[in-house]
C-alpha cells in the first residue's frame, strides 16, 4: 500500500512559470497539498499533462525526492525515515532505462539481485522468470548498447522487478514501444495486479488507462483535479471518450487557476 498524506513538493527556481507548475517568488511548487492511497490488487492510474507533477510525485514515492511538507508511506515504511526500508519493498521504473551500454542483460539483473541481498539460486530462477516472461532469452547475452528501445526497456523493467517487490511504480513503461512490446508490457502489469502487488502506473495514452486502471487520479499544475475509482470517472463522464472528458477536465482547471 502507498498513503500519500497531504504532500507539498517546492523547488527554488528564478524562471519564469509557463504552464508547468505554480510559482510564488523564487519557488516552484511542483506537488500542492496532494493526497490519496493505493492499494494492494489495484492499478491505480496517475493522469496529467506534461509539466503536471507526475513524475515529482512518483519520485518521492520512491525516495529520490524528500517532501516539502506531508507524509509518504510505502508498505508502511516512511520514504524519509525510512528510505532503505522502501527501496527494499518497491520497484521503480523510470521513463529513461539509464542501461550500461558494456553489460548484458544476463550481467545487469544479476548485478541488481545481487545488490538486494537475493541468494544466488533463488536470484537465478527469478531471473530465469523474468526472461520467460519477458522475451529476453535471445538476447541476454548480447551487449545492452547494442538493443533496441524495445528490448532496453524490458531490461528495465526485469530490473526493477528482480527482488519482487510488493510495490511497483512504472512511469510511463511504454513510451516510443511497439505494439507488440506494449502489449506485453500490459501483460505483465495486470499479472502483478492478480498477485496482489500494489501497481501506480503513469501514462498519456488513454487507451492504456481503459485497460488497467481501478482508481485514478488526474493532477493538473501539482494538484489533483480527480481521485476515485475509474468506474466513478467513466460513470460521470459528459464528453463521449476518455481522452476529451481528460481533457475538459484539464481546460476547467486551468480555468479556475
Amino acid at each position: 500500500m502507498i498513503t500519500v498524506d497531504a504532500v507539498t513538493k517546492r523547488f527554488k527556481s528564478g524562471k519564469t512559470a509557463g504552464n508547468r507548475a505554480e510559482y510564488s517568488g523564487d519557488h516552484l511548487t511542483a506537488v500542492d497539498n496532494v493526497s490519496f492511497v493505493c492499494r494492494p490488487g489495484r492499478v491505480f492510474s496517475l493522469l496529467g499533462p506534461n509539466g503536471a507533477g507526475k513524475t515529482t510525485m512518483l519520485r518521492m514515492i520512491a525516495t529520490m525526492l524528500k517532501p516539502s511538507s506531508g507524509r509518504i508511506t510505502v508498505a508502511g515504511c516512511d520514504t524519509v525515515d525510512e528510505q532503505e526500508g522502501v527501496r527494499g519493498k518497491i520497484g521503480f521504473l523510470t521513463g529513461t532505462t539509464g542501461l550500461y551500454a558494456r553489460l548484458t542483460p544476463h550481467e545487469i539483473i544479476s548485478y541488481y539481485g545481487e545488490l538486494h541481498g537475493i541468494e544466488k539460486r533463488r536470484l537465478e530462477k527469478r531471473r530465469e522468470e523474468l526472461f520467460f516472461t519477458l522475451g529476453i532469452d535471445g538476447f541476454a547475452n548480447r551487449r545492452t548498447g547494442s538493443l533496441s528501445s524495445g528490448m532496453k526497456q524490458k531490461v528495465s523493467i526485469a530490473r526493477t522487478m528482480i527482488h519482487d517487490p510488493e510495490v511497483l511504480v512504472f512511469d510511463e513503461p511504454t513510451v516510443g514501444l511497439d505494439v507488440v512490446t506494449s502489449k506485453s508490457i500490459m501483460t505483465l502489469i495486470r499479472g502483478c495486479r492478480d498477485q496482489g502487488k500494489t501497481v501506480v502506473f503513469s501514462t498519456h495514452i488513454m487507451g492504456e488507462v481503459s485497460l488497467l486502471s481501478d482508481d485514478l487520479a488526474i493532477i493538473h499544475r501539482g494538484r489533483l483535479l480527480f481521485c476515485d475509482t475509474f468506474g466513478k470517472f467513466t460513470g460521470g463522464m459528459s464528453a463521449k471518450t476518455i481522452e476529451d472528458e481528460f481533457i475538459g477536465m484539464i481546460e476547467a482547471g486551468e480555468a479556475k487557476a
